[in-house]
């Protein structure tokens, strides 16, 4: 029961993020929208690479919806967003609103991916309550 609850969470997670994604920046792109070209002249792109960007953009959505190219879907995101994180930096944009929501975005992506995928929760645990007793203890220490 609980494990479908998780997947559920992840699948609404990865659902919010997909729908932002894809209606917020991939639709205007490809449909070559005033907001999308005007928002990357502002931003020091040509607005002729909103299509390439949109293309893109959409790729990397589709290999994350798949489940077996998630991951390979989720890192090229990550990529995209980073990439989009240092744009905003260059141009000077605020930090909480504009540079880092390339972050906010991230969490909701590897969020979402995180509690559907039972083999992505095996590698990053999260762990509650006290460390375990083995935990730094005796490593690189000499017996004596």
């Amino acid at each position: 029961m609980r494990e479908t609850i998780t997947t559920w969470a992840g699948w609404m997670l990865s659902g919010a993020f997909s729908l932002f994604i894809a209606g917020a920046s991939i639709a205007p792109k490809l449909l070559r929208l005033p907001a999308a070209t005007q928002t990357l002249e502002k931003l020091g792109w040509d607005p002729r690479h909103a299509l390439t960007i949109g293309i893109i953009e959409a790729t990397c959505l589709v290999l994350y919806l798949i489940p077996r190219t998630r991951l390979l879907g989720a890192v090229l995101f990550t990529g995209l967003l980073g990439g989009a994180m240092a744009t905003q930096m260059r141009a000077g944009s605020p930090l909480f609103s504009h540079v880092l929501f390339g972050v906010y975005l991230g969490l909701l992506l590897w969020g979402g991916l995180w509690l559907r995928d039972p083999a992505l929760r095996a590698v990053f645990p999260v762990r509650v309550g006290p460390p375990s007793p083995l935990a730094g203890e005796g490593v690189g220490e000499a017996d004596g």
